[in-house]
């Protein structure tokens, strides 16, 4: 089988100015440092490396998602293969920095993306691409910070028909792609509108007129005696999962719930920041979603939804003809069963095996419900599954399933993000969490018993322990 190393770019490049360029000046240096060697070529639309399996780089970044080969045997030793691999990610890091996921099998490390997802990508090296969206500046609110681009941004503000404003993409967004990242006007804590009210007026005094006309200008669904208490309720983000702080931000605020979001927001608690991430592929002129609600049947969400924030919800999955509602509404509650049978500890206890099962089950019926983008679920999923057996001792599979949960947390909160880093260093050392061992150590393993040379039906039976 061999083994392989290489690095892969996390989040995808896109096809905006700043990107095209940083990759631009990326290709350049790789031209420059190469110049003369006769194993470096260009060829066709890409650079080519004439050693171990001939990896290669494009001319356009948004096409790259991996640059590797094998490195182990005797063709990767006598054409040097590893070297070029290691020099290629040096200069690529000083061009992207964290975006730059190196790994390598030989010490447990793997690629983020899916093989079918890079040999596509490989495919579209000599293809023409689709016409493109041009990409003209505009003017950010303040404190917003798109990602990487200067002065020019992903998304617009447009006017919605009886919703308000939204915010818009701009051109196709990549999965995984951070559209915004924006620090609160205001935070305050949870109480009634009458304390409320002079806690915010005292903080407006104190903004710059600019963050004044921001914070009024955000749509209030409870009009009234206390206005500025409606605005906050309207919009505000919660700090954080369990946190009663909310935040209200200039641009996030402007971006509308669906109960099918194409992305997600989460709270920075190191860096007091929030971001947005696309969760799925969003086309150009597609409106940018979150979602707002708890799960459930469409009557408890939109219940909530009226509730908490003043509106109606008729997204697409609301608004899906009965039948088809109905199938959906079951699996909203399958979910929520499952989840809630998932975190029973008693069963984790007694019965490791069915709560791994329900996982698969649960991962089945998110795949079902959310198109097969299940973003921010599946980070809480595979950490779950990830605690089942490292509650046993099963370093192998814990290691997996933390993996897992990292990579999907990259694509939901960024590299950044504290959970991020805290589920990728309990991929590396499973034995490091708390609960190592709690509940036995009947399933016992290694992290170095991940089984090689499986297909893809063959390793998730191993990994979710499935009889066949």
């Amino acid at each position: 089988m061999g083994v392989d190393a290489g690095f892969d770019m996390v989040p995808r490049l896109s096809r905006g100015a700043a990107d095209t360029q940083n990759w631009s000046r990326f290709i350049d240096s790789i031209k420059l440092h190469y110049a003369g060697d006769d194993q470096v070529v260009v060829e066709g639309n890409c650079i080519q490396f004439k050693a171990g399996e001939y990896p290669r780089l494009p001319f356009e970044g948004h096409k790259f998602l991996r640059f590797s080969s094998k490195v182990s045997g005797r063709i990767a030793s006598e054409s040097h293969v590893e070297r070029y691999i290691d020099t290629v990610t040096l200069l690529a890091k000083s061009h992207f920095g964290a975006r730059v996921q190196y790994w390598h099998e030989g010490d447990d490390q793997w690629g983020y993306y899916k093989w079918n997802e890079v040999n596509e990508s490989f495919r579209s090296y000599n293809k023409p691409d689709e016409s493109e969206i041009p990409m003209d500046t505009v003017q950010l609110p303040t404190g917003a910070e798109p990602t990487g681009e200067p002065d020019i941004s992903p998304f617009e503000v447009k006017e919605i028909l009886g919703k308000g404003k939204g915010l818009f993409a701009r051109v196709d967004i990549s999965k995984g792609t951070r559209i915004l990242c924006e620090k609160p006007l205001l935070t305050v804590e949870s109480m009634s509108h009458q304390k409320l009210e002079p806690i915010l007026a005292e903080k407006l005094q104190a903004m710059a007129k600019t963050e004044q006309r921001q914070f009024f200008s955000l749509h209030n669904n409870f009009p009234g005696r206390y206005v500025l208490s409606g605005i906050v309720k309207t919009n505000a983000l919660p700090c954080g999962p369990a946190s009663s702080m909310g935040g209200v931000y200039p641009a996030i605020c402007l971006i509308n719930h669906s109960c099918l979001a194409n992305s997600h927001n989460n709270w920075n608690d190191n860096e007091k920041h929030e971001t947005i991430h696309a969760i799925r592929p969003i086309k150009a002129g597609e409106e940018i979603t979150i979602s707002y609600d708890h799960g459930g049947p469409s009557t408890t969400r939109r219940a909530f939804l009226e509730e908490a924030f003043g509106f109606d919800c008729k997204c697409s999955t609301c608004m899906l003809p009965p039948p088809e509602l109905q199938e959906s509404d079951a699996r909203r509650v399958a979910i929520q069963r499952l989840d809630d049978s998932i975190g029973d500890p008693s069963r984790m206890l007694a019965k490791p095996a069915e709560s791994l099962g329900d996982c698969l089950s649960l991962l089945q019926t998110l795949g079902k419900d959310f198109d097969g983008h299940i973003g921010i679920h599946s980070c809480r999923l595979y950490y779950d599954a990830f605690q089942i057996c490292v509650a046993h001792g099963d370093q192998a599979r814990a290691s997996t399933f933390a993996d897992r949960a990292y990579k999907d947390r990259v694509c939901c909160e960024g590299e950044d993000s504290p959970t991020t880093q805290r589920v990728k260093s309990l991929s590396l050392k499973p034995t490091d969490h708390m609960s190592y061992g709690s509940c036995s150590m009947k399933w016992k393993t290694k992290k170095s018993m991940i089984p090689q040379g499986l297909d893809e039906s063959q390793f998730e039976a191993w990994l979710f322990r499935k009889q066949r």
